[in-house]
């Protein structure tokens, strides 16, 4: 069994941006770690957002099947 061992985060940082200025140049690497992070929806939000697209009658068909062959209990 092999062990895995992670460059200390100092170490992956220099790498990385050496590798990315040889690669872009200094220009397009300040570029590049100057971009904005694109921000996620907190779980909230996100949840509300999927429910609003959401077809009621089509959702459960998918869970509980379609609406004539449920079984109705009395």
């Amino acid at each position: 069994m092999t062990t895995v061992r992670y460059l200390a985060e100092d170490e992956l940082i220099r790498r990385a941006i050496e590798v990315l200025m040889t690669h872009l140049g200094p220009m397009e690497t300040a570029r590049f770690l100057s971009l904005p992070q694109a921000r996620r929806n907190e779980s909230v939000r996100r949840h509300r957002l999927w429910q609003e697209s959401l077809d009621k009658e089509q959702f459960f068909d998918q869970i509980f099947g379609p609406l004539e062959e449920r079984v109705v209990s009395a």
